[in-house]
């Protein structure tokens, strides 16, 4: 029985990086004042009958350090790509020239710095909460196995090879999240 158990922690180790990898994507998307495509990708336009991201609409380019283009495939769509993105709560003015939706990324003041860095400290509590929901999946199997029969030595060593994946995990979350915040406070 208990040799079923360290599947199950590659298992853990996989849905815990799940939860960094997802961490990352929400990173991406947080504006530091540096243009950046990723920005981007959480905005979804109603096109075609359906929520469509940008990405799929137009080709997303990075000319300049604080410009993001958008070339629109349909011009038919090009009101709706802007009207997103005014919507988004990016924080961004587009600019339209033709098929091409220009986005002049301003300096962050102080005070807009300081409001990403808390969001970006709630995406990383979010990431924390989803690996300690890993990890008390993996202590219930656990509790599971000791329930049918496994000894109390191997209990307590199945029960610290979780606990060290843990904590390796929610130590990556925090220095990811000390690395973004000290890049959005970097003027």
């Amino acid at each position: 029985m208990p040799d079923d158990l360290d599947i199950d922690l590659d298992d853990l180790e996989r849905r815990m990086e799940g939860a960094m990898s997802s961490l990352r994507q929400e990173f991406a998307s947080l504006r530091t004042g540096r243009a950046s495509a990723s920005m981007l990708e959480p905005i979804m336009v109603e096109a075609y009958g359906q929520m469509t991201p940008i990405s799929q609409l137009g080709t997303i380019n990075v000319p300049e350090p604080r410009m993001v283009t958008i070339n629109v495939w349909d011009k038919s769509m090009v009101g709706k790509v802007e009207k997103a993105i005014r919507e988004s709560g990016l924080g961004i003015n587009p600019q339209t020239n033709g098929p091409i939706i220009m986005l002049p990324i301003p300096e962050l003041n102080e005070q807009r710095r300081r409001e990403l860095a808390k969001v970006a400290a709630q995406y990383a509590e979010h990431a924390r909460v989803a690996i300690r929901n890993v990890r008390r999946d993996g202590m219930d199997r656990i509790k599971k196995a000791k329930a049918a029969g496994m000894p109390d030595d191997d209990q307590k060593m199945w029960s610290d090879e979780v606990q060290a994946l843990t904590d390796k995990a929610i130590a990556a979350v925090d220095r990811a999240l000390e690395a973004k915040q000290a890049e959005i406070m970097q003027v």
